[in-house]
This record gives structure tokens, sequence and C-alpha cells, in this order.
């Protein structure tokens, strides 16, 4: 008994560095901050750096449905992000890459399923809303390529 409660006294302390040790590296890291509240007590708040970070995590975590039956549409994204914005550009062609986007262009990619809301929080994450384009198609010219990329035939 006497070995238990010493071996959980350790666990606990062990928490304890492991949460102050990555508070401390998140301050340093600027994402959260100490600031006095309303009652003049001290807390921690996320910092505008903080609250961008915590929003790449959301984004990471998207996933588009997949209905059980095909509408016969294509969603069609098209985008113009200028040169010094090649950045963003790049993370938005390996966005659509993750998601399961054919590309048909550089700037030209297609997926058969609905995903307006997952392509608005990608244009309002990477701030690129005039940029990109989101289209509904009937058809695609010589789209058996696509039917068989996707698993529609």
């Amino acid at each position: 008994m006497a070995l238990n409660k010493v071996q959980k006294q350790q666990r606990r302390y062990q928490q304890r560095y492991y949460v102050n040790r990555a508070i401390k590296e998140m301050i340093q890291a600027g994402l959260i901050a100490y600031q006095k509240n309303s009652r003049g007590v001290m807390c921690l708040r996320l910092t505008e750096k903080g609250k961008i970070r915590l929003k790449e995590y959301a984004v990471e975590n998207l996933k588009i449905k997949k209905p059980w039956r095909w509408d016969k549409k294509y969603r069609v994204i098209i985008f113009d992000i200028k040169e010094f914005k090649r950045g963003t550009r790049d993370k938005l062609r390996k966005w659509l890459e993750h998601l399961g986007f054919a590309r048909l262009q550089n700037s030209v990619w297609v997926y058969p399923y609905e995903c307006r809301e997952v392509i608005i929080l990608l244009k309002s994450n990477f701030k690129i809303g005039k940029e990109v384009l989101y289209m509904t198609v009937d058809s695609i010219e010589n789209d058996r390529w696509l039917k068989k990329e996707f698993g529609l035939d």
C-alpha cells in the first residue's frame, strides 16, 4: 500500500511537470499569454497566433462525407492565387489532394460529391475567398478516367 501511494504521488508530479512544460513552450511560441480577467485574476488566454493555430487543427480534421449514391454531378474548384501568395496556393493544392480531389489542371480540381462547406472553411482559413470559385457541373468531357478515379462506374 505504501508503494502504491508513492507511485501515485510520482505520477501526479510527472503530470504536473509535463503540463507546466507544455504551457512554457506555448508561451515561448507566442500561442498563449497571461492576462488579467475582469476580477483581476491572472489567466492563460489564446493569442491571435494561438487562434490561428487552433483553426489549423480544426481544418486538419476536415473530411467530406460521401453519400451512398452519386448525383451524377461534379464539383469543380477553380482558383487564381497570385504568385506572391505561392505558399497559400501550395497549401490549398495539398489540402485538395488530401481531401481526395482529382486534378484537371494546376488550378482546376474536381470532386464528385457535395463539398461546399469544406471549401468555405478552406477559403476562410487561408483568407482567399475571392480567389477560389466553386462550381457544380453536370458533365465533363472525357470523364471516364474521373469515374474510374473515384470508383463511380
